[in-house]
């Protein structure tokens, strides 16, 4: 019963993704020539260029990536992806939506929100709309860890905006990239939400006092290292702790209500995964 509810909602997740990525292709960007990056913004720039139909163009250009992602992450992954990627096609071909402003610069940003809400949901479904991190993946196993996922990912898209600007007017490119930055800080948000989680670490001379505050009144788990001091060459406690960013400021609080001398780092994290953090959010 759980593994059918799950599946009900990713793909509620994934269809909700192909409608709000519609909406922000034929709502907004199509009729002002704009693009986002990515694969995408490729087919975009290639139906702009040569008056081919979109729907068609983000089915077979993403068609290869969907053959690497089977190779690299696995037959569920390539075949929600392959699905939410026709359903996509269909949606641009069949589905009717209003044209919702003739403005830049909100076609620009809501387009680009949109489109980002879209991929973010099918992500969240377990799927892709868009093959671009897939294929940065592949050329980054290829380049012996030279480039990174989003070095490769921003790479492409330099050419990609590139091409844009050659092909469709400066202006036009400039308000692409304004529509990609927009789509991918909708992506993150989408992804990781408001409890992006990140981690924080903690020496101290009253490790043992901060440790039980965190504890006791943030109901976080800490995990305790044992250091040796560069400088006074004296073992202490290094607290690890991982936190939303909504908690940040209450842990430094404790700490530094505890100890004004104790250092603190902060780092942000990609994810998290089990551990008291995420049973608690699933009880929230």
């Amino acid at each position: 019963m759980k593994n059918f509810f799950r599946h009900v909602l990713h793909t509620t997740l994934i269809v909700l993704g192909i409608l709000s990525a519609g909406l922000g292709l034929k709502g907004f960007l199509l009729s002002s020539r704009f693009i986002d990056g990515g694969v995408t913004g490729v087919s975009m720039l290639l139906s702009n260029v040569l008056g081919w139909p979109l729907a068609i163009l983000i089915l077979v250009i993403n068609l290869p990536f969907i053959a690497l992602g089977y190779r690299q992450i696995g037959k569920s992954f390539a075949i929600k992806s392959a699905l939410a990627i026709g359903g996509l096609s269909l949606c641009l071909a069949f589905v009717k939506y209003p044209d919702v402003t003739p403005d830049k610069l909100l076609t620009a940003v809501f387009g680009g929100f949109f489109i980002g809400a879209g991929i973010g949901l099918a992500i969240r479904g377990g799927a892709v709309l868009d093959g671009t991190e897939v294929a940065a993946l592949l050329i980054s196993k290829s380049s012996s860890n030279l480039l990174k996922v989003g070095d490769v990912i921003l790479l492409l898209n330099v050419l990609i905006f590139s091409a844009a600007a050659f092909f469709l007017g400066i202006e036009p490119a400039l308000y692409s990239m304004l529509t990609y930055f927009a789509a991918s800080k909708t992506v993150d948000f989408l992804i990781h939400g408001i409890e992006e989680y990140t981690a924080v670490i903690i020496i101290s001379e009253k490790s043992e006092e901060i440790r039980q505050e965190i504890i006791r009144y943030l109901r976080r788990g800490v995990t305790v290292y044992k250091g040796l001091g560069g400088l006074s060459n004296t073992e202490q406690d290094i607290l690890f702790c991982v936190v939303t960013r909504l908690e940040i400021g209450r842990v430094k609080t404790v700490a530094r209500d505890l100890d004004e001398a104790a250092f603190i780092v902060v780092q942000p994290l990609a994810d998290a995964e089990g551990g008291v953090i995420k049973r608690r959010a699933l009880h929230s």
